[in-house]
């Protein structure tokens, strides 16, 4: 499935907004990322289209498991990427801005070399 970088990065954020609560909202989401209620509502739509996210009975955004997958796939490439910027000397700002566009268009190949070097090389 080829999901485009705004829809990966709605993923990304509905993962880590469920890492600090168990009741992610579409106005939490819009105000996580800058975005309008109807910019939200067209992107999860066409997630929950997709099978990537669903709402429970009380209208809460949960990640499927198909979701919840490729969302923890993206959270490790930013969080390794933004790691090994800070650790060329990258201010963490700078580098998990960058990390968050590489993110998106970086190969598996590539992304394995990083993070074994990473795991290698940082504390």
């Amino acid at each position: 499935m080829a999901l485009q970088e705004s829809g990966e990065m709605y993923l990304e954020t509905i993962y880590v907004l469920s890492l600090k609560s168990s009741a992610v909202r579409g106005i939490d989401i819009g105000e996580y990322m800058g975005y309008s209620k109807p910019s939200v509502s067209r992107a999860l739509g066409v997630l929950k289209d997709e099978g990537l996210v669903k709402k429970d009975s009380d209208g809460y955004i949960k990640l499927t498991e198909a979701g919840k997958i490729l969302a923890k796939r993206i959270y490790e490439r930013h969080t390794v990427l933004t790691r090994a910027l800070i650790s060329l000397g990258v201010d963490e700002k700078t580098a998990a801005e960058d990390a968050c566009r590489i993110e998106h268009y970086i190969s598996d190949t590539t992304f394995d070399a990083v993070k074994k070097h990473v795991e290698e090389h940082t504390l």
